[in-house]
C-alpha cells in the first residue's frame, strides 16, 4: 500500500554545470522553482561542454547499437589511431554496459527514429533561448553534409535517412557535383552524400556560459568550485554536500535533478538508482585560421565524414573545430597524440589550404547509455529526478531534455505530495 506524504517541492538542486544541468536549471527557473545549480569547475562548461565538435546535428540521431558497430570496435581493437577504440582490458562496468548494450540492438530502429524526433523538437527551444536572452555563440544555420567515399556507406546513410524521416527530419542525397556546390572548400573524392538543410553548428561553451548567465538572471544561484561529495534522500528532504577548497558544506533541499555527466552513475548509486552511463572519450582540434589563405580554405558548412566518424564546425571567421573519435578507456581525460594526429592529418587530407601551425587538442567524456538513449524522468525516490546519459548529442538534445525533466519536476510539485518507499515511475527519452 502507498504511502503518502505531503509537502511542497519548491527549491531543487541540480547537480553538474555543463550544456545539461544550465539548461535544466533554465527550464526549472523558467516553471518558478528556486533552483541551485552545483559545479566543480570555476565556470559553467569546462568538461565535455567545453570544445565539442559544435553540431546541433538532428541528422547524426542514428544510434550505435548495430551490428556494424560491434564488428567494428573488434576490428579495431588494436589499432591506436582508430575511429572507435576499446582498450581490452575487462571491468566489470565495461562488461556490464557491452553486455546491455548488445541486448539493446533490436531496438535500434525504434531508438534511431525516436532520437531524431527529439532533435528535431530540441531545436525550437535552443532557438527560442538564444534569441530571448541574446547569446552570442557562433551560429551558423548552413546545414550539415555528410559524406561518403564509397557505395557501402552511402548505401547505408539511405537506409539511416528512412529512419530519420519517420522521425520528422528531412535530408537528401547530393551527387559528388553538388557536394563542391555546397562546400567548394572540400577537396577528395567521393561516391555521394546527404545534406540536410535544416541542422546548424556553434560553440557549445559560448552558448553554456550565455545560458548560464540568463539562468543567473531568473534567480538561479550558481555554486562554482563546489566538489560535490554526496548526494542524499529522505523521500522528503534532499542533502548535498560539497567542498571548496577541502571546506566542507551541507546543504538541503526539496529535490535533486542529477545531470553530472560520467559522474552521474556514482550519484545515482548513493540515491539507490542504476544509471549505467559509460565514460566514451571523444578528441577534438580547433585550428587557428591566422590567415588569409586558411580562412578562405576552411569550409563553412559543417561535414560529418561516417567513414573516419568526424565533425566540423567552423566557429566564426578564424576558428575552425575537427572531432569525433570513441575511446572506451574507462574515467581517463588523457589527450593522446596519436589520437590526435589522425585529426590533423584529416585537415591536411581535407582541406590543404589550412595551415595547422596552430592547433588545439581537448578530449571530454561523453556520458553514454548502453542504449543510447538519454535517461530523462525520475529516480527510486519521488523528489530525485535525472536529465544525463546523452552520448555524442548531449548539445542537440539538451534544451529538449531540459523542458521534459522541468515539466516532470512541475508535475511531481503540483501534485502537492509524494509517494514514500515506491518507485517513481520514469520518464526516459
Amino acid at each position: 500500500m502507498t504511502s503518502w506524504k505531503t509537502f511542497l517541492m519548491k527549491s531543487i538542486a541540480v547537480v553538474g554545470g555543463g550544456i545539461t544541468g544550465v539548461t535544466t536549471a533554465y527550464a526549472l527557473a523558467r516553471r518558478g522553482f528556486s533552483v541551485t545549480l552545483f559545479e566543480r569547475h570555476r565556470y559553467a562548461a569546462m568538461e565535455t561542454s567545453f570544445a565539442n565538435g559544435g553540431q546541433l546535428s538532428a541528422s547524426n540521431a542514428e544510434v550505435w547499437t548495430h551490428w556494424s558497430t560491434l564488428a567494428k570496435g573488434i576490428k579495431w581493437m588494436l589499432r591506436a589511431d582508430a575511429p572507435l577504440l576499446v582498450n581490452p582490458r575487462p571491468s566489470w562496468h565495461k562488461l556490464s554496459w557491452f553486455a546491455e548494450f548488445i541486448a539493446s540492438m533490436p531496438h535500434y530502429r525504434a531508438n534511431t527514429i525516436e532520437t531524431a524526433r527529439l532533435a528535431v523538437a530540441a531545436r525550437q527551444h535552443l532557438f527560442a533561448w538564444a534569441d530571448a536572452e541574446g547569446i552570442d555563440f557562433d551560429l551558423k544555420r548552413l546545414g550539415i553534409l555528410h559524406i561518403y567515399r564509397n557505395r557501402a556507406g552511402f548505401d547505408h546513410a539511405g537506409r539511416v535517412s528512412a529512419l530519420l524521416a519517420k522521425g520528422g527530419l528531412e535530408r537528401r542525397a547530393v551527387t559528388p557535383d553538388e557536394m563542391r556546390a555546397i562546400e567548394p572548400t572540400l577537396a577528395g573524392q567521393y561516391y555521394g552524400g546527404y545534406y540536410t538543410e535544416s541542422d546548424s553548428t556553434g560553440d557549445i561553451h559560448k552558448f553554456t556560459n550565455g545560458l548560464a548567465a540568463a539562468a543567473r538572471r531568473l534567480g538561479v544561484q550558481m555554486l562554482y568550485n563546489q566538489d560535490v561529495r554526496s548526494v542524499s534522500t529522505t523521500g522528503r528532504r534532499v542533502t548535498v554536500q560539497s567542498a571548496e577548497d577541502n571546506l566542507p558544506t551541507s546543504r538541503d533541499f526539496d529535490g535533486v535533478v542529477v545531470c553530472a555527466g560520467v559522474a552521474s552513475r556514482a550519484f545515482a548509486q548513493q540515491l539507490g538508482d542504476r544509471i549505467n552511463v559509460y565514460p566514451v572519450k571523444g578528441y577534438s582540434i580547433t585550428v587557428n585560421l591566422n590567415d588569409a589563405e586558411s580562412q578562405a580554405s576552411a569550409p563553412t558548412v559543417s561535414l560529418l565524414d561516417d567513414e573516419t566518424k568526424l565533425v566540423t564546425s567552423r566557429l566564426g571567421a578564424d576558428r575552425f573545430r575537427v572531432a569525433g573519435t570513441a575511446e572506451f578507456n574507462g574515467i581517463n581525460r588523457d589527450i593522446r597524440a596519436d589520437r590526435i594526429r589522425p585529426l590533423v592529418d584529416w585537415v591536411h587530407q581535407c582541406f590543404p589550404g589550412v595551415s595547422t601551425r596552430s592547433v588545439v587538442p581537448w578530449a571530454g567524456l561523453r556520458p553514454m547509455m548502453p542504449n543510447m538513449m538519454p535517461r530523462v524522468g525520475r529516480g527510486h525516490a519521488a523528489n530525485v529526478f535525472y536529465n544525463t546519459g546523452h552520448g555524442h548529442l548531449g548539445w542537440t538534445l539538451s534544451a529538449v531534455t531540459a523542458e521534459m525533466v522541468g515539466d516532470v519536476v512541475r508535475q511531481a510539485a503540483g501534485d502537492g505530495r509524494v509517494a514514500l518507499g515506491e518507485m517513481a515511475s520514469g520518464v526516459t527519452a
